[in-house]
């Protein structure tokens, strides 16, 4: 197992402070399905110049990939919910950051790392829906975990689908640490309790 130095030039094991997590997704099949997620986008949006919305802190690299590989015009914003303590997500989730632009009758994507619950979600479209009212509102979330994903919010781009296990890297966190690894990280099997 390498320890977490080492990590850009093998996809092995890492352990991030009391954990290891496993190899999942390369940084090349990451990209791929970045670009893909954002020409679906474009389909949508290409007479409009939408507001990319990133929901802070974990879409950072997944909302600069989008960006890239989006051709058409558009502008970002920035809002910062949370609702997880280590691995585990607390279910209450709490602005962090109040949004950095006013986005009133302004057609808007909130792009999201990862929608497990669906809590954080529908809390986003609450808060956009009773104070910021804009045009429209959709969501892309660069990963959806499908088991645990119960609301009824539409869900109108999604990445990839994964098990409902705790992922790292690619700027998901474990306790701060991993957001900067270009590769994706599962919690190794029987290590949630450790």
């Amino acid at each position: 197992m390498r320890n977490f130095a080492a990590y850009y030039f093998f996809m092995e094991s890492i352990k991030v402070h009391d954990k290891t997590f496993v190899p999942y997704l390369e940084d090349t099949e990451i990209q791929e399905i970045v670009k893909e997620t954002a020409l679906k986008i474009y389909e949508d949006y290409k007479d409009k110049v939408p507001v990319f919305i990133g929901v802070l802190n974990g879409v950072i690299m997944f909302f600069s990939d989008l960006l890239k590989y989006y051709p058409g015009e558009c502008e970002i914003a920035f809002i910062q919910m949370s609702s997880y303590v280590g691995t585990e997500s607390t279910g209450i989730v709490y602005q962090k950051m109040e949004l950095t632009k006013d986005v009133k009758e302004r057609h808007i994507i909130l792009v999201e790392d990862i929608v497990d619950t669906g809590n954080t979600v529908e809390s986003l479209f609450k808060y956009f829906k009773e104070t910021q009212r804009p045009k429209s509102v959709k969501l892309a979330s660069f990963l959806l975990k499908p088991e645990v994903y119960k609301k009824d919010f539409k869900l109108d781009y999604i990445g990839k689908e994964i098990p409902n296990k705790f992922v790292l890297g690619y700027g998901l966190d474990y306790d701060e640490l991993g957001r900067n690894l270009p590769n994706l990280y599962q919690l190794e099997e029987g290590k949630i309790n450790e």
